[in-house]
């Protein structure tokens, strides 16, 4: 048999083997975008270039379930041999939790992964900047990841990419305008990486996947569902979505596809969960813009609009309400600033230069004309609107007339901050449009009327649900369990955890490790629960610094102290007897005999100790207490 002749017959026996590439040759070929509104906004092709994209028809990978997408399936607990099971779905971020959204998706030595975001500190976190998944197990097996495939461009679910990828250099693939706000936080890393653009139904070949890019609506523009298909099945992973029937950029969800791939049988979806608390549609974008329209008309002064600076509809929105009434626009964060530039130059952002104005301009122009565009809808303390609120903002402060809207629902955990923000607002005499029933915000995630719509377009055959707290996980497994999925076909699981899948089973069988790093500053992983406690000891307590200075030389005696200094802890003017007390019952632990006989670093734990105890005893409180002993 000719070589020709054995290529074409080996391809017909085994053609998921046929198509799987090195990793590090693995190609994006894509398939026509669908045609766009002539509503929407003017966009660049995000596929201009052979490097980028080639066209192709569109063909769905075989799918076992598609002759018998409607057969009964066996129950999960009734397992056959361990081999079946094949493909692997590993959380290590994203669940009982809102942020660090990290999955694996492994098929026998191959792995992708899909997203990698980071989360905002929770009070307790004393310091820390965020958090991003333990992504230990990656490093442990990165030369069986193939790529990285992002949803869409959050920081909830790209946030850890510059930190994850000086471990794993693989190939990231998402949108034009997800890639270009991840490149804008690599250079400040100076991170190198291969970004490949795709586009909505492309189609990508990466080792035993093919990965299609199924376009959703959101928050952010450019928006996927992923459809991976694998040898055992199609898995959908439906991440950040809402149905929004009239999108601000034209470009709805894409319903065609995925209705096809509910017909020809979807093994296993994995859909977000943060709103089946929240009965209902979620309401639709646009239902912001005429709310904004009413606020520019009718506000006297000056306008300031906080939102996440990533809503570029919103961001959208804001601009057309400022042009409707003649204003001019102000930017102020750094933050509002890159999105807006990445936005813009890629088209997704409707922002004539001519309407925009440098903020030291704004005081030269009548109140009235003006529209600043901050951030600070969170309560960041280093944002725009924040130091306007505390008045040390050095361009812009806040005077009676002017109108803030903050367009966006605080994060669990920054309710405080943002309250007060307000509060401070309203003491410089501002009015300050906030609440939920003003309508200046919608969510971009899916009410419960919306999952329900998807689990009837799908009908998948097991269902894990994803992205959010725990009990929104249950939740959205209960609600799969009342549309007709079976209770032992729903999976609930935790970071970590493995769910093990096979074509007509599905089992969680083992976990690795997971779990969560805190970024300090430049320190990455450093601060453990040791320093936290100490952290937080210090935010309570307050810490008392003992020290003393002796010698051993000739005689033993002590040259300098015993010196007590205190902060966060008493006032030590007005507590000069406990200093006293403290200086008298160091100077007998440290008597010549113990000062002879014992090293520093065992008086230094005496003292530590015995100070611990009358501290607690005289004040009721427990200081950091640091001695510091030296010999000379």
């Amino acid at each position: 048999m000719s070589d020709e002749k054995q290529n074409k017959a080996g391809s017909k026996q085994n053609p998921a083997k046929q198509q799987i590439p090195d990793k590090n040759a693995a190609k994006a070929n894509a398939a026509k975008p669908p045609a766009k509104s002539g509503r929407g906004l003017s966009r660049k092709n995000a596929a201009s270039t052979p490097s980028q994209a080639v066209e192709q028809t569109v063909s769905l990978i075989s799918n076992p379930l598609a002759q018998s997408a409607h057969k009964p399936v066996g129950s999960a607990n009734k397992l056959t041999s361990s081999k079946e099971f094949k493909l692997k779905i590993i959380p290590l971020g994203g669940l009982g939790e809102v942020g660090k959204n990290m999955t694996i998706v492994q098929y026998g030595e191959q792995m992708i992964v899909v997203d990698a975001g980071i989360m905002f500190p929770e009070d307790e976190l004393f310091g820390i900047d965020m958090v991003i998944p333990d992504y230990s197990y990656l490093v442990e097996n990165r030369d069986k990841v193939l790529a990285f495939i992002l949803t869409h461009g959050h920081e909830d679910h790209i946030g850890a990419l510059p930190y994850v990828l000086r471990d794993v250099d693989v190939p990231v693939y998402g949108s034009a305008l997800t890639l270009g706000l991840l490149e804008g936080k690599l250079s400040e890393f100076k991170q190198p990486a291969k970004m490949i653009t795709v586009v909505p139904r492309q189609q990508v070949n990466i080792g035993s996947f093919s990965i299609e890019f199924i376009h959703v609506t959101h928050s952010i523009p450019d928006s996927f569902a992923l459809a991976i298909h694998t040898p055992i099945g199609v898995v959908l992973f439906a991440s950040d979505f809402k149905v929004d029937l009239s999108p601000i950029d034209g470009q709805m969800m894409d319903f065609g596809r995925l209705s096809a791939l509910g017909e020809r049988g979807v093994l296993l979806m994995l859909a977000d969960s943060t709103n089946v608390e929240k009965r209902g549609f979620t309401p639709s974008e646009k239902t912001v813009g005429s709310i904004f329209d009413n606020i520019f008309l009718n506000a006297p002064g000056r306008i300031f609009v906080t939102s996440f600076a990533s809503n570029v509809h919103r961001i959208q929105q804001a601009v057309w309400a400022a042009t409707h009434t003649g204003r001019r626009v102000a930017i102020v964060g750094r933050g509002m600033q890159n999105v807006i530039t990445v936005a813009k130059e890629l088209g997704y952002l409707d922002l004539p230069q001519e309407l925009l104005i440098d903020i030291d301009r704004i005081n030269s122009l009548p109140a009235h004309k003006v529209l600043v565009l901050t951030t600070g809808s969170q309560g960041e303390p280093l944002s725009g609107l924040t130091r306007m609120a505390s008045g040390e903002h050095r361009q812009v402060q806040i005077v009676p007339g002017d109108t803030v809207v903050i367009s966006a629902t605080p994060i669990p955990g920054h309710e405080r901050l943002v309250g007060r923000i307000i509060d401070k607002l309203f003491k410089l005499g501002a009015t300050v449009i906030h609440e939920k029933g003003e309508g200046i915000h919608v969510s971009g995630h899916a009410n419960r009327e919306d999952l329900m719509l998807l689990h009837n377009i799908v009908k998948p055959h097991f269902f894990m649900p994803v992205h959010g707290e725990y009990r929104m996980l249950v939740k959205h497994a209960k609600l799969a369990q009342q549309l007709g999925m079976k209770e032992e076909n729903t999976f609930v699981l935790e970071n970590g955890q493995v769910l093990e899948v096979s074509r007509r089973r599905c089992r969680i069988n083992g976990q690795v490790p997971s779990g969560r790093v805190l970024i300090d500053g430049l320190g990455v992983g450093d601060v453990g629960n040791t320093v936290l406690k100490e952290r937080r000891i210090l935010s309570e307590s307050g810490i008392l610094l003992m020290h003393m200075v002796f010698t051993r030389k000739t005689n033993v005696r002590i040259l300098a102290g015993p010196e007590v200094f205190s902060r966060g802890f008493i006032f030590e003017k007005e507590y000069e007897h406990i200093i006293e007390e403290i200086k008298e019952r160091v100077t007998v632990l440290c008597s010549v005999e113990n000062l002879a006989e014992c090293s520093t670093y065992d008086l230094s734990n005496r003292v530590r100790s015995t100070l611990a105890r009358f501290l607690l005893e005289r004040t009721g409180r427990r200081p950091v207490i640091l001695p510091i002993i030296s010999e000379v």
